[in-house]
């Protein structure tokens, strides 16, 4: 049993949107194993098989990059198959956003049936007044991050009107330093530039993928959120010059926006056992008490 609305048990509202994201799927043609030892499918359908059970309804389902390993079209085939049933059954869109391993032409013919161009993986969506911006970082033929001086007039130019709840933007390359040297080759470029033209705007969070381990920062002012991969994630119980990928420590971010503050939950991709004190029922009773009952009952210290 669940209320039939949200019932505010402290000082803050609900939240007004929630957002699902995930990163770094890195899917390859006949789900070939990822440098011969990472199941991405399978990894890739406990994460989803866990989101799902949160009972979560997202008003949207963002995946910031890395959606494939190599491009390949029956690797974006297998993705669309896996992903679309299960927003579906969330009745939340899908933001598919380009990572340094996509290929843009497959990507936008295989995901968003469009022509197979070069052109950047962009779009807008208003999601009941929050708007998502997709930005696409990634540069053809290489593994850094840039957002060229086109793409920042087109953020720009959107960001020129606030919108009601104010803007997300979702992009793969985190503008964020890493502790990892190895992604200091790889980082997003030419930073001040996007700094100046999210300025003074209503972006209120960033989000981003590409590390394989979940981290978060500021930029310009904004917080950035970094979701880990579903495929693999970085084992950072090393000298950061000895990190290397392991098959352990998947997780993904429920985003929740409430008026003046985004948070960013890491839900860990596990089975564990739990103490199962808590339900739905118990959350019911509490919402039919007084705030001064609910206090009596659940905070007072008991001898």
């Amino acid at each position: 049993m669940t209320p039939a609305a949200p019932v505010q048990l402290g000082q803050y509202s609900p939240a007004r949107r929630t957002l699902l994201h995930l990163s770094d799927t890195h899917l390859l043609a006949a789900n070939r194993p990822l440098g011969g030892r990472f199941d991405t499918a399978a990894n890739l359908a406990r994460t989803l098989v866990a989101a799902e059970a949160t009972g979560i309804r997202p008003a949207a389902v963002v995946f910031t990059g890395d959606l494939t390993d190599l491009g390949e079209p029956e690797a974006y085939a297998a993705l669309r198959a896996a992903v679309e049933p299960f927003a579906e059954r969330l009745g939340a869109p899908v933001v598919w956003i380009a990572g340094n391993h996509d290929e843009r032409p497959a990507l936008r013919r295989g995901l968003l049936d469009l022509e197979p161009t070069q052109d950047p993986v962009t779009g807008v969506w208003d999601l009941g007044g929050l708007r998502l911006v997709a930005l696409d970082s990634t540069v053809p033929g290489w593994h850094h991050g840039d957002l060229d001086a086109r793409q920042l007039a087109w953020l720009s130019e959107i960001l020129a009107v606030p919108a009601p709840l104010g803007t997300i933007l979702a992009l793969h390359h985190p503008p964020l330093p890493s502790h990892v040297p190895l992604f200091d080759i790889l980082e997003l470029r030419h930073q001040g530039r996007f700094a100046e033209a999210i300025a003074g705007t209503d972006v209120r969070a960033i989000l981003a993928g590409h590390l394989h381990y979940s981290t978060s920062g500021t930029f310009a002012g904004v917080p950035v959120s970094v979701a880990a991969a579903s495929c693999y994630t970085m084992n950072l119980a090393r000298p950061s010059v000895e990190v290397n990928g392991m098959d352990a420590g998947q997780s993904f971010h429920l985003v929740h926006v409430y008026d003046d503050t985004i948070t960013h939950a890491v839900v860990p991709v596990v089975d564990a056992p739990t103490g199962d004190f808590f339900s739905a029922e118990w959350y019911e009773r509490m919402s039919r008490l007084t705030p001064e009952q609910r206090l009596e009952e659940f905070s007072r210290k008991r001898s």
